[in-house]
């Protein structure tokens, strides 16, 4: 059995469901060995979409080694929390020569949280800049953009430029505070590809539950009956991806009744849920 794919919007690949996020223990130093079984469990699931930041410690490091030979084969991602060109040249030099390729299939402005960063990203030497340019010369063949702290804000980000892809909080707790919810219906009718993060709320649902591996599909299967392509999610071990994609080839759509279920159950605890908004 193979994962299940979706075209991520205007880019027109056919990314599998789930991808593999920079967090996790990609997100460390030092731990190469347990940062490879994570990778080379996720390739052996299919997976063909990888996810990464510059901000993410050795993240990308990890994954330029592991990688190596394979690049034909994925889309590669990172992101730049640079917010002046400068800056965020600076981080995709860094990025492309630690993920040992000489392009990124999707480049992302990383974190956007306030309305002084967007006015600062479409301001006259502003990291904005910094992406088309790469963009021009074929250092990056797509764009995107990502937030998790203020849908308004992410909103208004998405006004500056035609990004291809937008990277955003999608779980049951969303409903009950700034939900990012319809925001990705917004993106994904304009035809962007919609990538979902926070998917299982940083752990903290499956390490409440009796049956952790019910509510990872749960979860799983919310966010991908939402309007996403994927869910990107890290992970901490080769057992933990292996349980992502079990859940991602078990997928069925969720009815809107079962949904409205999840979420009124997990609204006692949404906001402890939402870590990542104010």
């Amino acid at each position: 059995m193979t994962l299940p794919q979706k075209t991520l919007g205007r880019t027109g690949h056919s990314a599998t469901r789930l991808g593999l996020g920079g967090e996790g223990v990609l997100r460390t130093f030092g731990h190469d060995r347990q940062a490879q079984a994570v990778i080379e469990a996720a390739l052996a699931a299919g997976i063909n979409y990888f996810e990464t930041a510059r901000a993410y410690s050795g993240s990308e490091a990890y994954l330029g080694r592991s990688l190596k030979g394979r690049r034909d084969q994925i889309f590669l991602t990172s992101k730049s929390h640079g917010r002046t060109f400068k800056e965020a040249m600076a981080h995709l030099t860094i990025t492309l020569k630690n993920l040992d390729t000489d392009y990124l299939d999707l480049w992302q402005v990383h974190d956007i949280r306030t309305m002084d960063e967007v006015a600062a990203l479409g301001a006259p030497t502003g990291a904005l800049e910094a992406f088309h340019h790469a963009r021009e010369r074929g250092w990056v063949r797509f764009i995107g953009v990502t937030g998790h702290h203020d849908p308004e804000v992410l909103r208004r980000a998405l006004t500056l430029y035609e990004f291809d892809t937008v990277l955003l909080p999608v779980n049951p707790a969303e409903p009950q505070h700034a939900s990012f919810l319809p925001l990705a219906q917004e993106a994904m009718a304009k035809g962007m590809g919609v990538i979902a993060m926070k998917t299982l709320c940083r752990g903290q649902l499956p390490q409440m539950a009796e049956e952790p591996d019910q509510i990872v599909k749960e979860l799983m299967a919310y966010a991908l009956s939402q309007s996403v392509t994927l869910a990107v999610v890290g992970a901490d071990s080769a057992k933990q991806v292996e349980q992502l994609a079990a859940a991602v080839l078990d997928f069925v759509p969720m009815t809107p009744e079962e949904a409205r279920r999840l979420e009124e159950a997990v609204a006692p605890f949404a906001r402890q849920l939402m870590y990542y908004k104010p």
